[in-house]
């Protein structure tokens, strides 16, 4: 008996564990009559009484389940759910049970209301705009739609952006919040003229009305049930986002008060209780009330293991061992080690925590690497600890020790060539070297030589004999980087090798020292946006004897061969004993000292070749030891090779192809094969012949999910304390809301939570480029395929009548039946009706035939398209969406003005500019460049320089007129047309215009954010986060972040003018290039 009560004690007290007070509820929505609660949690839908207590599952399915809304009669519940591999809505009895889906398109539909007598869920998505909407055709600006709620067509409501809408009691009006261009969704405290408004739309007479004032965000509107006035969230009284009422008058009040985090996701009773998520917690408040936290528990079962296992693959960041019979590499941040010939590989490291750039130690029983644990990025060293074990592979016990274990950064570290030193990165730019016996360091390069914009960007090599390094640096006040030549005593400046306003970069030791082999784009085609384009591989000789040698044309350089085979050879003709003995020593002592260079520096940059026949797309080279042949990687035909070239015949050979993928390469020790990752693995590639062998790798990640996000979580938090842009962190108490933040990390389960809460915590910052996000889609993800063509999605019939055939789509060519007012009547044989959801019919029809039937004038037949991808239509859509305007510019202007949209800041749009403006309109009085919903990229200063161009010449022969220099520039009048949705780059461009006053900005304010960013993916490679890092600053002292562009003519484009076709913008645009002209 006394065991049996120790048996149900231990029941107890297990049953009692299992129960938790979560801390990170999301989505919460009160059911209309202020009873019950329906939130989200790790990826499922709960339900808990507005007092609080034990919450109970409604949905338990591995996909995503947020956003639920209730139906008015509390029968309902509608909530988005990615099953198929995007949100779609789906619709529980909130009683529970099985789930119905409603929605079949793969666009991503986001479900906010019902309608009034409940027969259909309202929901937003980015599907089709009617073909009167005059908007950009962005992803980012969804429509509105209901479908019915027992399954039917969706019908299109709103052809312009309309999010978290919400009807009125009678259905005559709705109110929701916009959205008007590019920015995190949760970042705080920012104002400017992006940010969201909340909007009434009438129903009877199509009218918009603005009800927000506030420069700020406003989200999540609600009807206040007892009057017309509306709650919803701001941050108009405050730092944070709070709880605020628009009375029918339009006077404003505060209605919650809480500090330091956000309110967030509102909703509301019949009754006038409202309920949201503060800070991961749920809330209630009455109006003229405090808050009431709502206490949750739950007894649920666990939504992931403990661990999981992976198959661990190759990886880019490797080190092959001294004798070529080991690799070792990191993957998902471990540490491996694999034989060469893939039958055995071990695991090194096992932490949650990241490794990486690891390097073997010349003796091969060594490895070196960094890991990020306990605040900082270290230096470690794993040894194979029993003397009769030869191999890591292999190994049964190893020691590993920190050779630096620093408050500071330190990472990607290399063993000198004798082992007895390493040379490693301190906070990301020091180039410093440690003495392993010793335990001392020295700096080598200083941080003011350097400038890290993404981990992993800097570079040096050590030389043969370990007194020097190579090392890519920025020697003045200009981001343009050199190569370098420093000693490792780090007693002296480093010698600037190339000096060039031109990219080089990869500097490596050749012909035992004697040559720098290095890639620039200096003899390379520059792209219209001033970097990148095609490169090519040049050698700088550091002794005259190098030189000499490589200046021997092809039957000199055979002769000097010759000699220096009888140099070593007796009056017989065979190897002298003396040369024997040099020989037999340096095979009998592979670890003895390379023999100190001594370099020629007099006159060294003259010393200076191209060695590559042409300019190319290249990954990186080599010479071979006797340095007359060039072995490089290079993309042709759209695979990887490698090449070798013959430095004195001029003859090329293909060694070995690689495939489409490519990542990083070694040589071996002697120089006779070189390893490459590729493909998920690693490939031994010999340079005689080309034989190539795979190595596979056998191994697996016994991995820790919780560990490595919590892991996640702090190298998030610390890589930005670390690298954004200002050091103050714009006065934010990041240490704070790392507190605040981390202890929720343990709820996490999924990647859309998480990301969410790092989102919440970045979005603190009130910085553009800020927020985290995980990559999605998989193979067997829904994709719509769609067919080119406009339909009127606004009414429920028989059949599809199309609205716009799109030009150069499926359905457009000669004797097309396909027209606007055609009907489509049934697809592959299966009729549409009215009342039938057909969206769900063209699922994964993309590049496959279609039967369509279609009906023009009362006469039908059948017609075999081809659908295309929803990705392709997008791009026709904005082909069209740029030809109307510029028809609208031409006919308004009689052909004296052109237009141009720069789509992105990068070469591509450059060169459309370049080509419209000098081609089209070579002869127009002036142009307008509308950079509207412009993402950014970095063209700013190419694009400007453009625009600005002044002539100054005629070019007159015989008194033929051939127009004036400079030729390669718009001389013109010209004006930017820029609007809320500029980003980025597209900010930092119009201000660059305004600012060198080449012309006019009209349009609406546009958000500072002209700061650069590197979006870093996370180790798990399925998540990433964006750092501000490097900030601009005019001569008045002021960062352009935050600081808002102010047009000289501002014009809005409201809802009401796009939904009808109309671009007020662009008209002002068209009549400022007027004034003057004759």
């Amino acid at each position: 008996m006394k065991r049996l009560i120790l048996l149900f004690v231990g029941l107890a007290t297990a049953f009692a564990s299992s129960a938790q007070n979560p801390s990170w509820m999301r989505y919460p929505a009160i059911s209309p009559d202020g009873t019950q609660i329906v939130f989200s949690y790790q990826g499922d839908l709960y339900l808990v009484s507005r007092d609080g207590g034990e919450a109970r599952p409604l949905t338990t399915h591995p996909a995503y389940d947020y956003e639920p809304v209730w139906s008015r009669d509390g029968s309902k519940i509608a909530f988005a759910s990615d099953r198929y591999g995007n949100y779609d809505v789906f619709v529980i009895d909130a009683n529970g049970g099985t789930p119905t889906r409603l929605t079949y398109a793969s666009s991503g539909d986001h479900p906010s209301d019902f309608t009034p007598d409940g027969s259909a869920v309202l929901f937003s998505a980015s599907r089709q705009d009617a073909a009167s909407n005059r908007q950009f055709p962005s992803g980012g600006l969804r429509e509105l739609y209901q479908v019915p709620v027992n399954g039917g067509r969706p019908v299109q409501l709103l052809t312009t952006a309309a999010e978290n809408a919400r009807y009125n009691a009678d259905g005559s009006s709705i109110i929701f919040h916009d959205w008007k261009g590019y920015e995190d969704f949760w970042r705080k405290h920012h104002t400017s003229a992006v940010t969201r408004d909340i909007w009434q739309y009438n129903f009877a007479d199509g009218s918009y009305t603005k009800l927000s004032t506030y420069e700020g965000e406003d989200l999540y509107p609600v009807w206040d049930p007892s009057s017309d006035g509306i709650y919803y969230t701001s941050e108009m009284y405050g730092n944070s986002f709070n709880v605020v009422k628009r009375g029918a008058d339009g006077s404003m009040s505060q209605v919650s008060s809480l500090e330091n985090h956000p309110v967030r996701m509102l909703s509301v009773s019949n009754d006038g209780l409202l309920c949201y998520s503060y800070h991961g917690e749920l809330y209630t408040q009455r109006e003229g009330s405090d808050p009431l936290k709502v206490t949750v528990t739950l007894r649920d079962d666990a939504k992931e293991n403990d661990y999981e296992i992976l198959r661990a693959s190759g990886s880019s960041d490797f080190s092959v061992s001294p004798n070529g019979k080991e690799i070792a590499f990191i993957y998902r941040g471990e540490v491996f080690v694999t034989s060469v010939d893939g039958s055995w590989t071990k695991r090194v490291t096992n932490t949650p925590e990241q490794e990486r750039s690891v390097d073997f130690h010349p003796d091969g029983r060594k490895i070196l690497y960094a890991g990020e644990r306990d605040g900082s990025w270290n230096i470690y060293e794993s040894e194979i600890a029993r003397e009769d074990e030869k191999y890591f592979y292999s190994s049964t016990l190893l020691n590993e020790k920190a050779l630096l274990d620093n408050p500071e950064e330190e990472f990607q570290a290399q063993y000198s060539p004798d082992g007895k030193e390493v040379a490693y990165l301190e906070e990301r730019v020091v180039l410093k070297v440690l003495n392993i016996e010793s335990g001392d360091t020295r700096t080598v390069l200083p941080a003011q030589y350097n400038y890290s914009y993404a981990d992993g960007d800097q570079y040096y090599e050590w030389s043969p004999d370990g007194k020097w390094f190579f090392v890519e640096y920025l020697p003045g006040k200009q981001w343009i980087g050199d190569i370098g030549l420093v000693a490792a005593s780090g007693e002296e400046e480093p010698i600037d090798m190339t000096r060039s306003g031109f990219n080089d970069w990869g500097a490596s030791f050749e012909a035992g020292g004697e040559i720098m082999l290095w890639g620039s784009n200096r003899h390379g085609n520059t792209n219209l946006q001033g970097r990148g384009g095609s490169w090519d591989l040049y050698a700088l000789f550091l002794t005259q004897a190098a030189w000499d040698k490589y200046r021997l044309n092809e039957q000199e350089y055979e002769l000097w061969k010759e000699m220096k085979e009888d140099e070593g050879k007796d009056d017989d003709g065979d190897e002298d004993d003396d040369k024997k003995s040099k020989k037999k020593k340096k095979d009998d002592d592979e670890d003895a000292d390379e023999k100190a260079m001594v370099y020629d520096m007099d006159g060294v940059h003259e010393r200076k070749a191209r060695l590559t026949p042409m300019s190319g797309s290249y990954g990186g080279g080599f010479l071979n030891k006797d340095g007359d042949k060039l072995y490089l990687f290079s993309y042709v035909n759209r695979k990887w090779g490698l090449y070798e070239w013959d430095l004195y015949k001029r003859e090329m050979e293909s060694v070995a192809s690689l495939g489409r993928s490519f990542g990083n390469w070694e040589l071996d020790k002697d120089r006779k094969h070189v390893y490459v990752s590729t493909g998920g693995g690693f490939s031994k590639i010999a340079l005689a012949g080309g034989k190539t062998e795979r190595v596979s790798v056998d191994a697996e990640v016994r991995l820790d999910p919780q560990g490595e996000r919590e892991y996640l979580f702090e190298h998030v938090w610390r890589q930005t304390l670390k690298k954004f842009y200002v050091e103050d962190m714009q006065g934010v108490d990041w240490a704070f809301y790392k507190e605040a933040y981390e202890p929720k990390v343990k709820e996490m389960t999924n990647n859309d939570d998480f990301a969410e809460l790092m989102s919440e915590l970045l979005g603190e910052l009130n910085a553009s480029h800020t927020g985290s996000g995980a990559f999605g889609g998989s193979y067997g993800d829904d994709q719509t395929g769609v067919f080119g063509m406009l339909f009127d999605w606004t009414q429920d019939a028989d059949g599809l009548t199309i609205t716009e055939v799109l030009k150069n789509g499926p359905g457009d060519y000669k004797d097309s039946p396909f027209k606007a007012g055609t009907v489509v009547k049934a697809v592959d044989g299966r009729e549409i009706k009215a009342g039938e959801n057909p969206w769900g019919w063209f699922n994964r029809k993309a590049g496959e035939t279609v039967l369509l039937t279609v009906s023009n004038d009362g006469k039908e037949e059948d017609v075999r398209i081809r659908a295309i991808s929803r990705g392709y239509e997008n791009q026709l859509l904005y082909e069209r969406w740029v030809e109307t305007n510029r028809k609208e510019v031409e006919e308004l202007s009689g052909g004296k003005v052109g237009y141009v949209h720069v789509r992105g800041m990068n070469d591509a749009s450059m060169r459309t500019v370049y080509e419209e403006a000098l081609g089209r309109y070579y002869d127009c009085d002036a142009l307008i460049v509308d950079t509207r919903f412009n993402g950014g990229g970095w063209l700013h200063d190419e694009l400007a320089t453009f625009l600005s161009g002044k002539a100054y010449v005629n070019l007159v022969p015989r008194g033929q007129d051939l127009g004036h220099e400079p030729m390669g520039k718009w001389k013109g009048k010209s004006c930017v047309l820029m609007s809320e949705s500029n980003y980025s780059d597209a900010h930092f461009f119009p201000w660059t215009y305004k600012t060198l006053d080449i012309g006019p900005l009209i349009g609406t304010p546009v958000a500072g954010t002209a700061t650069a960013v590197w979006w870093e993916t996370l180790m798990n490679n399925s998540m990433y986060f964006g750092i501000p890092m490097v900030g601009t600053i005019d001569w008045d002292g002021n960062y352009l972040e935050n600081q808002e562009l102010q047009p000289d003519y501002e014009v809005v484009l409201t809802p009401a003018d796009a939904a009808v076709g109309k671009d007020p913008q662009l008209e002002k645009a068209v009549e400022v290039m007027l004034e003057g002209l004759e």
